[in-house]
């Protein structure tokens, strides 16, 4: 039998001019659309616990890990935005340590979502996600979080996307999200990979780029062994090679992601092409001390918001007659009880307190529980420094309340902190707080 092939032609989709995320035109209908569209819009960042669901291994080292929230709720988010999460590497008894992490699935599809992770042998977090992190593994989560995202419209939706390595993990969810919204998008993806077998989620590039004729993918590889086959390019990125696959880069919103060396070499080679600061967005998968503390000053401040914004439902729902409950249901997703939420009894501090030495001047009292040191101590004092000077055992790195190392139990007592990211909210309301960034504003009874 002879298979006879043939090229069939078909006409190119229509589609709208501009770009638009789906809660954008819902929020000019009425009262009730609207309100439902609030609670599938990523404004407001939550505090939650997602339920792990699927594993999916891409090539690069990289794990992709698809989770759905605990409480039913779809996730609201940007594409480009990044989750903060909280695992339990020493154990659910011991103190959690933080990662951010950013989303590679498109909102489009808000029920379930993915983080990809790249496993770095030497990392503390990455190694333990890879080896623990299975479907029915729940974690607690903070996001959205992050300005380094597409915009909620476009009239010209012409984008240039850089990524090197797991930078490629936000980037794929704006891919996603173009793919999967109409427009008449342009887009350029140049992807850097440092082998040609590390160069994650590239069938679905490849598939995308061969159906969807407004997004082209380019490929480059590092200077290393290069196999006869390899049809890309090769080389750092170079003014050439951005000139290459976007000549008209001046023109476009350039999104760019990879390594720290990697972005700063790309912000020069934009400018030497003519594209302007202002349309180049960045994210640092690592970088130096100041870009980290602007990432915690962005987790803090999700924090604050996710706090404020449970407030709001909570109170919502007790002013709301019982009749119309149902319209918030979307809406108190904040408020729902975390299932896995630390309790912290109080505890009550011995009547006799003649065992514990006291140390130090103030106007303030510190009991030490585990030290059985009383310590003296004036308002205006850092809690860390006179604790440790009075011998007071107390780990702490960063000491400016991001690393959050030294992370204690407060048993009774009023304390003023000013943290920079490294203290979650739940760990505060279960009494938990940083001695480095905190006063004491009353006596305090402390389990250290």
């Amino acid at each position: 039998m002879t298979v006879m092939t043939t090229s069939i032609e078909t006409p190119e989709p229509k589609r709208t001019s501009d770009f638009q995320m789906p809660w954008n035109r819902v929020l000019s209908a009425n009262d009730a659309a609207a309100s439902a569209a609030r609670a599938l819009g990523p404004w407001h960042p939550q505090e939650f616990m997602a339920e792990c669901v699927q594993t999916i291994p891409e090539a690069g080292g990289i794990m992709t890990f698809v989770f759905r929230r605990l409480d039913g709720a779809p996730l609201a988010f940007r594409a480009g935005q990044y989750l903060n999460i909280a695992f339990p590497i020493n154990g659910e008894d011991d103190e959690f340590v933080d990662r951010s992490y950013s989303i590679s699935s498109a909102p489009t599809s808000p029920w379930t979502f993915s983080i990809s992770v790249k496993r770095d042998a030497q990392g503390l977090v990455s190694p333990w996600v890879h080896d623990n992190v299975r479907p029915g593994t729940v974690l607690d989560m903070l996001g959205p979080v992050g300005a380094f995202h597409l915009p909620d419209q476009e009239r010209r939706p012409r984008y240039l996307l850089l990524a090197a390595g797991a930078g490629i993990t936000p980037i794929m969810s704006m891919v996603r999200t173009i793919h999967a919204l109409p427009s008449r998008a342009d887009v350029v993806v140049l992807y850097h990979g440092a082998e040609p077998g590390g160069f994650a989620f590239h069938k679905e590039l490849e598939y995308i780029s061969a159906v969807d004729e407004r997004i082209k993918v380019f490929y480059s590889l590092g200077d290393r062994s290069v196999p006869e086959n390899w049809e890309w390019m090769l080389g750092r990125l170079t003014a050439e090679m951005i000139e290459q696959v976007a000549p008209d880069a001046n023109g476009r919103k350039v999104y760019a992601c990879g390594p720290e060396g990697y972005l700063n070499h790309a912000a020069d080679l934009l400018r030497n092409v003519g594209v302007d600061d202002t349309s180049v967005h960045m994210e640092f998968f690592s970088g130096d001390r100041a870009t980290l503390l602007e990432y915690q000053e962005e987790i803090a401040h999700a924090e604050d918001i996710a706090e404020e914004f449970a407030e709001e439902i909570a109170a919502a729902r007790e002013a709301a007659p019982e009749t119309h409950t149902t319209n918030l249901q979307f809406l108190e997703t904040a408020a729902i009880a975390d299932p896995l939420e630390e309790t912290q009894e109080l505890q009550e501090f011995p009547r006799d307190d003649s065992a514990f030495k006291p140390v130090g001047e103030g106007t303030l009292t510190m009991f030490f529980v585990k030290s059985k040191l009383k310590v003296r101590i004036n308002p205006d004092q850092r809690i860390l420094h006179v604790a440790q000077s009075a011998g007071v055992r107390i780990g702490a790195n960063c000491q400016e309340g991001v690393c959050g190392s030294c992370k204690v139990v407060k048993l009774s007592g009023e304390v003023d902190m000013n943290h920079q990211g490294g203290i979650r909210a739940r760990e505060v309301a279960a009494g938990k707080f940083l001695p480095c960034c905190s006063t004491a504003q009353t006596d305090l009874v402390i389990d250290a």
